[in-house]
C-alpha cells in the first residue's frame, strides 16, 4: 500500500484538506496528517475561502481536521509522496526550518509532491521551483517568478504537472491535482 504525508497548520483551506484526504483514502493510500509541533489526536482549524465579489476571497472558519501522527517522530523514508495544503497555513509553515527540510527531502529525493493554492509558498521558500514549470494562486505568483520558476497560468479547476510536481491554482483544481498526484504515486 502506497503511503502519503498530509503537510497541515491552523487555517488550511477546507476542501483543500478534506477532499483530498478523502481521495486518497478512497485509492487505498495510507495518510499520514501533520503539523509541526503538534501530536497526532490533537486538531487543526480548517478555513473556507469563498468568492463573494470582493476584490479578494473572504475567510471563514471550516472544521476541525484530527491530526493522526506526530510531526516529531516523522521517518521521511516511509513515505511515497508529499501533499501540501494552501490556505493561510502555508504563511507560517514556511517560516518553520523543519517542514523547509521535510519538503526539500520529498523534492530532492523526486518523489511525488502535490502542493495546492498558497501551499506553493513553501516551495519557494525552500528554493524548490527554480527552473521549474507551476501554477498556484495568482497572488503567489510573483513569488513564484521571483524564486526562479515558471508561472503557468491555468484555470483554477486544472492541475500541471512537471517531472514529481503536480500543481493546482485553488481549491477547484483539487480533483484535477488529484488524479495527477494519484497516477504518479501509482507508476
Amino acid at each position: 500500500m502506497k503511503k502519503v504525508l498530509m503537510l497541515l497548520g491552523d487555517y488550511a483551506e477546507d476542501y483543500e484538506v478534506m477532499i483530498p484526504y478523502q481521495i486518497l483514502k478512497f485509492a487505498c493510500i495510507e495518510v499520514d496528517c501533520v503539523a509541526p509541533d503538534k501530536q497526532a489526536g490533537e486538531k487543526i482549524k480548517t478555513a473556507i475561502h469563498d468568492f463573494l465579489g470582493d476584490a479578494t476571497y473572504r475567510e471563514t472558519e471550516g472544521h476541525q481536521f484530527e491530526l493522526n501522527k506526530d510531526f516529531a517522530t516523522l521517518n521521511l523514508s516511509e513515505y511515497d509522496g508529499l501533499y501540501i495544503t494552501g490556505g493561510r497555513a502555508p504563511e507560517y509553515l514556511r517560516l518553520d526550518s523543519r517542514v523547509i527540510n521535510l519538503v526539500s527531502y520529498f523534492v530532492k529525493a523526486c518523489k511525488p509532491v502535490a502542493a495546492i493554492c498558497h501551499g506553493i509558498q513553501i516551495l519557494t521558500a525552500a528554493d524548490l521551483v527554480r527552473g521549474r514549470n507551476l501554477t498556484c494562486y495568482p497572488a503567489v505568483a510573483p513569488e513564484v517568478t521571483m524564486a526562479g520558476g515558471h508561472y503557468i497560468e491555468l484555470p483554477a479547476d486544472q492541475a500541471f504537472t512537471d517531472g514529481n510536481l503536480v500543481t493546482a491554482p485553488a481549491w477547484p483544481g483539487v480533483y484535477a491535482l488529484m488524479q495527477q498526484f494519484v497516477s504518479l504515486l501509482l507508476t
